[in-house]
């Protein structure tokens, strides 16, 4: 199950307290203080990890605690350290404050370890309380408690090309067809229920990661259909590709300024990055004169618009005949090399 988004309570371990204690050995009348000190508590560390896709092993969990620190004890014995809370993320995952909002910490690189919540200090114990005043301190410190933060983990995928289309355009089939992802395809809208990653072997020396999300509807950025839950996911992509669908019963001229609305809607950045254009299903030519004729026009009315909207690219591809999908994964390579 793919899960992006979860809310935790996570907190670090408390100190372990020291200890009050007096030396008590036979032939040592006068023994002194000898409590040992308390134990660190346990940090919360957060480590980024590309082995790892989604946040399902957080999935209803309210709070994650390290362990606290262990009590001093006589014999001037410290407490153990608790042990620390190890957090494996996906890579692409933000924490966030959750009553705040503020991002505290983002995960981008594979390995990245850090310490987000540093566990309490142990007490000290009896013994370092001692003076010339006061030989016999009945007294040690309590453990500092650890940290406690309310937070948000929310993945967000990081792809060199995200696919922007509406549903059903054939951005699953492509991505099946070109890379190692296995999105199920059917023959109805909303099939891709979650996002996808596949990479994209061009030649034997270089390849790509490409996002396939799923489709974007009218009113997507302002919550209707899954394209909201799931824009965030493109974020991250250094390049866009519009998959335009000429089995859809609205112009090829049209889908494309819904889904620059609706990007424009959710992102500003978004939407002025760098994209290109994939014209889908181009096989549904051979449905008969009449109807090639009237995609022509409509393909070359798209042409016209996009003058001023200087795509990188524009290109004709049927994933089901594998026509032009070797041409449209050396164009994406290209701006990917580009980008990097």
């Amino acid at each position: 199950m793919f899960i992006d988004s979860v809310k935790l309570s996570l907190a670090s371990g408390n100190g372990g307290k020291g200890a009050v204690s007096f030396r008590r050995e036979k032939h040592v009348p006068l023994g002194g203080p000898d409590g040992g000190d308390g134990g660190r508590g346990g940090d919360v560390i957060i480590i980024c990890d590309n082995n790892t896709h989604t946040l399902m092993n957080f999935k209803g969990k309210k709070e994650l605690r390290a362990e606290n620190g262990a009590a001093g004890s006589g014999r001037n014995k410290n407490g153990k350290k608790g042990a620390n809370l190890e957090l494996i993320v996906p890579q692409g995952t933000q924490i966030i404050d959750a009553k705040t909002g503020e991002i505290l910490l983002d995960l981008v690189k594979e390995g990245q370890r850090e310490v987000f919540l540093k566990g309490g200090k142990g007490g000290l114990g009896n013994t370092h309380f001692k003076n010339s005043t006061n030989q016999r301190p009945d007294y040690a410190q309590p453990g500092v408690k650890g940290e406690i933060c309310e937070v948000k983990l929310e993945l967000k995928l990081i792809a060199d090309v995200g696919l922007v289309g509406f549903p059903n355009a054939g951005k699953s089939t492509l991505i099946s067809v070109v890379s190692n992802a296995k999105p199920e395809i059917a023959n109805y809208e909303f099939t891709t229920l979650t996002p996808k990653l596949g990479l994209v072997e061009v030649d034997e020396y270089h390849s790509f990661v490409m996002a396939d999300i799923p489709g974007i509807i009218e009113g997507a950025s302002g919550g209707k259909g899954l394209g909201l839950l799931f824009l965030k996911h493109i974020e991250r992509t250094n390049f866009l590709l519009f998959v335009l669908d000429t089995m859809r019963q609205m112009s090829l001229k049209e889908q494309f300024i819904i889904l620059k609305k609706e990007l424009k809607s959710f992102s500003k950045e978004l939407s002025s990055r760098s994209f290109g254009v994939m014209i889908s299903k181009i096989d549904s030519e051979n449905l008969g004169e009449g109807f090639a004729k009237e995609l022509k026009e409509n393909i070359k009315d798209l042409e016209d618009f996009l003058q001023n909207e200087k795509p990188m690219f524009i290109l004709r591809v049927s994933s089901l005949d594998k026509t032009g999908l070797n041409e449209l994964k050396f164009k994406l390579l290209e701006q990917v090399k580009n980008k990097n």
